[in-house]
């Protein structure tokens, strides 16, 4: 692995990124670079009175990451590789938390003037967990100026994190639940997530990951993404490859023609479940052994299945649409809408 390595670890507050930046640098090596947050004097106000003293902690909070980042990253990389616990972009997305109107305006303005020159990691660890834990190992570590934080900031703090690293495209992102993981106390967790790390980084490029509901997030809220190393951009590439490999025609209306062919299969092999289960559930009311005829099907439906996801992938591909953002952005439209009460008519 090259030894100029440059990681950030990001996370919700209480959920390790400075634990988990000295273990990696004490089993990797190079240089480590902690972010300064105790020397904001705004701080405890702001745990104390959020809305009075937001835009001052967090503007002195952009200019101190910036300082920082742009004056020692550039020098430390040039030496060694480098493990930080947190990343420059991470600021915007406290500032959407906290700010509002004007104050919110002017951050931003100083945001994308300062952002430019920031270097951009090779790899960011994103570290997750559920609320509960958080405010368990926020009570656990017990510093002074976040005992006064209220749940519901963490809660908020914890979405907003989830919603950020969706969009994020600036450098690859590993993924990483820590709601189950110790890699404080247990030696065989952190062997898992060095190794892990260390072969995300050998790789290269790492994905985001695929959708997963999170069942405490808020109504308003779209579904988080967050459980497989695959995406659907991987398969639309994919068939792209294919596609020229093999000299397959590539056409619109073909495409959905074929797919239309498919989906009649799929309705076909449907249509024989549906059939066989009616014959399966008289067979066991004459009291007769029987198995389930999906047991006997489920191969050739997953065939079928298959052949329809192609296709849509391929159509996708025929028009030059992301599929994943698209698919995301139809899930999320639907996460926010209001639903007729079942039984009842839409108005």
């Amino acid at each position: 692995m090259n030894t100029r390595f440059h990681i950030a670890i990001e996370g919700p507050i209480g959920v390790g990124k400075t634990t988990l930046a000295r273990i990696l640098q004490q089993e990797m090596g190079g240089q480590l670079l902690l972010e300064v947050f105790e020397e904001n004097p705004f701080l405890s106000d702001f745990y104390a009175d959020r809305a009075r003293y937001a835009f001052q902690t967090q503007i002195f909070f952009l200019l101190s990451r910036y300082r920082q980042q742009n004056e020692v990253i550039s020098q430390l990389l040039r030496k060694d590789g480098l493990v930080s616990d947190y990343l420059f972009a991470k600021d915007r997305l406290f500032a959407h938390l906290n700010l509002s109107g004007d104050e919110l305006l002017v951050y931003e303005r100083m945001h994308d003037a300062l952002a430019e020159s920031i270097p951009v990691p090779q790899l960011v660890v994103n570290l997750w967990a559920n609320t509960d834990g958080l405010m368990n190992r926020i009570a656990i570590r017990d510093r002074s100026f976040e005992r006064s934080m209220s749940r519901q900031y963490i809660d908020d703090l914890r979405i907003a994190y989830e919603r950020f690293f969706v969009d994020f495209d600036q450098a690859p992102i590993l993924n990483i639940d820590t709601s189950d993981l110790n890699f404080v106390a247990s030696q065989d967790d952190r062997r898992d997530i060095v190794n892990l790390i260390r072969n995300t980084l050998e790789k290269g490029a790492y994905q985001q990951v695929l959708p997963d509901v999170s069942p405490s997030m808020s109504s308003g809220s779209a579904p988080i993404l967050r459980t497989s190393a695959r995406r659907l951009g991987d398969f639309q590439q994919f068939h792209l490859i294919l596609d020229q490999e093999k000299d397959f025609v590539v056409d619109l209306y073909l495409d959905f023609m074929l797919l239309t062919e498919e989906v009649g299969e799929l309705g076909r092999e449907l249509a024989q479940l549906w059939a066989a289960r009616i014959k399966n559930e008289e067979d066991v009311a004459a009291g007769m052994d029987a198995s389930d005829p999906l047991d006997e099907r489920r191969q050739s439906l997953k065939n079928e299945l298959a052949d329809v996801l192609a296709y849509v992938i391929k159509i996708a591909n025929d028009a030059g649409i992301d599929l994943e953002d698209a698919y995301v952005d139809k899930m999320d439209q639907n996460w926010r809408r209001n639903w007729p009460a079942p039984g009842t008519q839409a108005q």
